[in-house]
């Protein structure tokens, strides 16, 4: 008997899982419970009882994980176990068809076509079958494979996808059917599988050849996957189709944790799979390893409203800390300075700024703080989605604005006419040369120009110019004009996926509500985000505060986090507010959220929003904090400094900004000063801030 001294280190919970080695099992690993440390110490359990390693089979979403899981299985017994086979599904399929694959006439020496290659190879059909000379815009190679790998992953027809994703598309419905029909037979033609065929080869192998899942069976006795929860349909069938002989299934998951449904991930399975093996044990991971009490009673309180769930109460034996704080921003801008103060006090006390995250929903949530943090010098990093000046959408739109500020950007000028329908390098080439040669009045030469290219979109441009060089307008006013014009013509060039993009620019525009001058706007955006971009590099010496999308922070963990945009339309997203599986898939995204902060969490709210056509809105608290138990979170303070009621009465002057009491409004209660127009009034009752619009008996008061 091998030495098995690191089992005295796991709980009653984890001592189960690890020790329940034949039939079925389903292990619901709450989030921090040390899944992953369960997992390792189940293989060595497994060798120490005699197990072959080679009988033995890992299934991990990434490489990585399973070649470290399989490596500290190992370090516990004090030998190799580099026998235990370990990888994703993908690997393991594409291994046991090089074995199988002549079953469905497959050669062992077939070749797998990256994302790349089936995109080439898609797009060399759409040619051939002569789909590029529709009059009106065909899909593109890469949503064309994005549509294909949606209905194997999903398990879904072609009118399912089309209807529910890309509706744009369904009068190309036949089209599109007969394309994909010709690549899956010059994939057989050609001995050739993309990824997706890996899944649904090896499925149909096990389906319709009972030797092989005996045979199957006999090489891997024991089968563990972890992130059950994020497995598709294929992969839970193929799970059960191998497991069926022995029934020695250990699949570890967080039903709680599901969060891409958008790749395909059917979090149901781990619902079905005591369904697809009877007698099934569930063992349950609750204690956590990770946060304080104070922050997982916010994380059970969330995850109780889930409609389908394994019900499970996550405790520590942790102190109970610091309550989660509810932050009710005024707007962005508020918000954004907000994080950046807490961030900074948090290094002074010797906190790390790579110990410290801020996670949104969304990639665009961010831009506002991106800025301010630039501002005040603080480095950081950023996870899931591009940053403001990376994507293409985003240059075109600010190619106008650089016009806008400055007609002899001949750049900008050499972008934006690119755009124009009818308008090629040629064309461009003219005006520019026109431009630069009659610059003393720009109105003037355009004005001519369009005599020579009498073109609508041409026209609309140098209309659009000569109403904004006419008027003084603010920056957002501005960018609200240029997106009246550029709207229709990003729906043409970036029509494959316009309505994610469209979020980007609503959020360059609500950024632009806090400017008075274009030129200080552009300067903000243009020149500091050179540092953003380089931000990537920390500077010698300096770690740097992580910025991520909650989907790219799974699975990680800081000291503090901060949580922005909690309102109804952000976080939950817009899109799935009127869908109750998206939406219950956006509660489990919060619960991920919320689950990765070790000793402080901030959750952020803004009454106010920016909304491109409507201006700054008032906006409603996301519905999963209303959720939340009151007693349960700390309604943010600021902290004042005491004002002596002396001072009004000796007239004492205030600038715009200070605190001050005064007796009108009772013992306790505080005015803030923040206009010489108008005097706004927040009161803070039981960490609610209301808008308050009456005043009397302030004549001492002297601004």
């Amino acid at each position: 008997m091998k030495n098995l001294e690191f089992l005295k280190e796991l709980n009653p919970a984890q001592a189960e899982a690890v020790k329940t080695i034949f039939g079925p099992l389903l292990v619901i690993a709450g989030a921090g419970s040390g899944k992953t440390k369960t997992i390792t110490c189940r293989m060595a359990y497994l060798v120490a009882q005699g197990v072959s390693p080679e009988k033995i089979l890992l299934l991990t979403f990434t490489r990585k994980a399973s070649k470290e899981m399989i490596e500290r299985a190992g370090a516990l017994l004090k030998m190799n176990c580099d026998k235990i086979m370990g990888g994703t599904f993908h690997s393991l399929c594409q291994y046991m068809l090089r074995f199988y694959g002549y079953l469905l006439g497959y050669k062992p020496s077939f070749t797998i076509l990256d994302r790349s290659d089936a995109e080439d190879l898609i797009n060399l059909l759409r040619n051939s079958l002569g789909l590029t000379e529709k009059k009106r815009r065909f899909p593109k190679k890469d949503t064309l494979a994005n549509i294909y790998s949606k209905m194997i992953n999903q398990q879904k027809n072609l009118d399912e996808i089309l209807s529910s994703e890309y509706p744009q598309f369904l009068d190309y419905y036949y089209e599109i059917e007969k394309l994909f029909i010709e690549y899956v037979n010059y994939k057989k033609e050609h001995q050739l599988m993309d990824y997706d065929d890996l899944l649904l080869n090896w499925l149909e192998v096990l389906k319709n050849f009972p030797q092989v899942r005996k045979e199957v069976g006999k090489k891997f006795e024991f089968i563990m996957v972890d992130e059950y929860q994020d497995t598709n349909t294929l992969q839970g069938e193929i799970i059960k189709y191998m497991g069926e002989s022995h029934k020695n299934v250990m699949v570890v998951g967080d039903d709680s944790q599901s969060i891409y449904g958008f790749r395909g991930a059917n979090y149901r399975n781990i619902f079905e799979f005591p369904k697809l093996f009877s007698d099934t044990k569930i063992i349950k991971l609750e204690q956590n390893y990770r946060s304080t009490q104070a922050i997982l009673d916010v994380a059970n309180a969330i995850i109780s409203q889930s409609k389908i769930k394994y019900t499970k109460n996550l405790f520590t034996i942790k102190k109970k800390g610091e309550k989660p704080v509810l932050f009710r921003a005024k707007d962005e801008t508020e918000s954004s300075k907000f994080v950046a103060d807490k961030v900074l006090e948090l290094r002074e006390k010797g906190i790390k700024l790579s110990q410290i995250a801020v996670l949104f929903r969304s990639a665009y949530h961010s831009f506002d703080l991106e800025v301010e943090l630039t501002k005040r010098g603080i480095p950081f990093v950023k996870y899931g989605g591009l940053k403001l000046l990376e994507s293409a959408h985003v240059k075109d739109f600010i190619s106008f604005l650089k016009i806008i500020s400055n007609p002899q950007d001949f750049l900008a000028w050499n972008r934006v006419l690119l755009l124009l329908e009818g308008i090629g390098p040629r064309s461009t080439e003219k005006i520019i040369n026109y431009l630069k040669e009659n610059n003393t009045n720009f109105m003037h030469s355009l004005e001519k120009l369009i005599f020579q290219f009498p073109l609508k979109e041409f026209k609309e441009l140098v209309i659009l110019l000569k109403d904004i060089w006419s008027i003084k307008a603010f920056p957002s006013e501005i960018l609200l004009k240029v997106w009246n014009f550029y709207e229709p013509i990003f729906e043409r060039v970036y029509y494959e996926d316009y309505f994610k993009r469209e979020k980007d620019i609503e959020g360059l525009i609500a950024l632009s509500e806090k400017y008075t001058t274009l030129e200080e706007f552009l300067t903000d955006l243009i020149l500091e985000p050179l540092e953003i971009t380089d931000i990537e590099k920390p500077v010698k010496d300096e770690d740097c505060l992580i910025l991520s999308t909650v989907h790219s922070a799974k699975g990680l963990e800081w000291h503090t986090v901060f949580i922005l945009s909690l309102i109804e339309g952000r976080f939950p997203s817009l899109y799935s507010m009127y869908n109750m599986e998206e939406l219950e898939e956006e509660r489990r995204l919060f619960y991920v959220a919320v689950t990765r902060a070790r000793e402080k969490l901030f959750l952020i709210a803004p009454m106010t929003a920016y909304i491109p056509g409507e201006g700054k809105t008032l906006a409603k608290i996301s519905r999963f904090i209303k959720e939340i138990p009151p007693f349960l979170i700390e309604y943010y303070k600021e902290k004042k400094e005491n004002i002596k009621d002396q001072d009004l009465e000796n007239g004492k002057k205030f600038k715009i900004g200070d605190i001050v009491k005064h007796p009108h409004f009772g013992v306790g209660e505080v005015l803030e000063i923040l206009s010489s127009e108008k005097i706004k009034v927040f009161f803070e009752e039981k960490g609610i801030t209301l808008l308050h619009l009456k005043y009397t008996n302030l004549e001492k008061l002297i601004i």
